[in-house]
């Protein structure tokens, strides 16, 4: 289920960067927008148009973005072994103390 809405969900973000680049750029920054729809449509239907389009690729993304959400945190994944709670080790006992020896010269 997951993956299927994934990939949704990727597809509707390329969707919308694509719509996004075909809508005609009001500043002039980088000079690139808006000339190549010409005779497809006139300026104003093209522009409603994809404003509609953007405005309901928006919205489905977010809702996609959500359910991801919540479908991740409510999957039980194998948490890791540093999380798990421990025992301590319990502590070597003590060696019995040896008596020490004067070295030997042989």
């Amino acid at each position: 289920m997951s993956t299927i809405l994934l990939i949704v969900h990727l597809l509707i973000a390329l969707a919308l960067v694509g719509v996004i680049l075909l809508q005609r750029s009001e500043g002039g920054a980088l000079g690139i927008g808006g000339g190549g729809m010409g005779g497809l449509m006139s300026g104003r239907s093209s522009a409603n148009l994809l404003t509609r389009v953007t405005a309901i690729l928006a919205a489905s993304f977010i809702t996609t973005s959500l359910v991801l959400a919540i479908l991740a945190s409510q999957q039980s994944a194998p948490r890791s072994i540093l999380d798990q709670p421990t025992a301590p080790a319990p502590a070597p006992e003590p060696a019995a103390p040896t008596t020490p020896r004067a070295p030997v010269a042989e």
